[in-house]
């Protein structure tokens, strides 16, 4: 499974004017691996996927590496052409779009066809859509969705929704997978499927998988290795099994009146 660090996080700071965000993190996601990232509401943990994704290009300290190259300063198109791809926990849909063009906006990163050849559609143009929309429906089947290329976003149920953003991600051949509580509104059943779903994604295309996750029974049976984040601190790491019984982690969940589990 694992075949070295694919992520290294050194000492990432992050400020929102006063409020330290992120205090000095350090964290190491090894190739192949599902990490899960928990943590009480404000924890820190979407700031973090943030940084990692360009959404906060100024970081206040620290660096990020990706496959041995600094990310700290990118911007989210960059990092997603370094192989960089994730979901949101508000499903970020084009609504008014079908699910196969939702697919083709995932795709655009990795084409190469210039404003003048998409102008005057010369061959290697037409040529390279023509495999974009054949990889987009191959997603589409993949995730699930066979059948459902021409329906618009918004009318989709809310699970296949999920399964969207998530086809849409795999479009840009990521090799990190970044998923933002993924099973967020979905029913017992859905949850279930897709946790499946997603060591069959780390399986077949072997990717690493980064989530955060609200749904602990999904967190604790699916990941490899569990960080847990507090006020922007790591208070814990390891095996699912370790992090569950750490005092510090009880604490942070169960020690704060009025923070939920997220």
């Amino acid at each position: 499974m694992s075949g070295g660090a694919i992520l290294k996080i050194r000492n990432l700071v992050r400020k929102f004017g006063g409020l330290l965000a992120l205090n000095g993190l350090d964290l190491d996601i090894e190739q192949g691996m599902i990490a899960g990232l928990i943590g009480p509401n404000g924890a820190g943990k979407t700031t973090l996927f943030n940084c990692l994704t360009g959404v906060f290009p100024e970081i206040d300290g620290g660096d990020i590496l990706f496959l041995g190259k600094s990310i700290r300063s990118m911007r989210s198109h960059a990092i997603t052409a370094l192989g960089i791809a994730r979901t949101f926990q508000n499903i970020r849909l084009f609504s008014n779009m079908t699910a196969l063009e939702n697919v083709l906006v995932g795709r655009h990163c990795r084409l190469s066809a210039t404003i003048w050849g998409s102008i005057v559609r010369n061959t290697s143009t037409l040529e390279e859509e023509k495999g974009a929309f054949g990889k987009a429906q191959e997603l589409l089947d993949y995730v699930g969705l066979h059948g459902k290329g021409d329906s618009l976003a918004k009318n989709m149920p809310y699970g296949d929704q999920r399964r969207l953003e998530i086809a849409r991600a795999l479009a840009t051949e990521p090799k990190l997978l970044l998923l933002d509580e993924p099973t967020a509104g979905m029913n017992p059943q859905e949850t279930g499927e897709l946790s499946l779903f997603l060591r069959k994604v780390r399986s077949d295309l072997h990717l690493s998988i980064l989530l955060i996750e609200h749904d602990m029974r999904v967190v604790m049976n699916i990941s490899d290795r569990v960080t847990v984040l507090d006020y922007g601190v790591k208070i814990s790491e390891g095996a699912p099994e370790e992090v569950q019984k750490d005092s510090k982690v009880i604490e942070a969940y169960l020690g704060r009146i009025g923070r939920k589990i997220a």
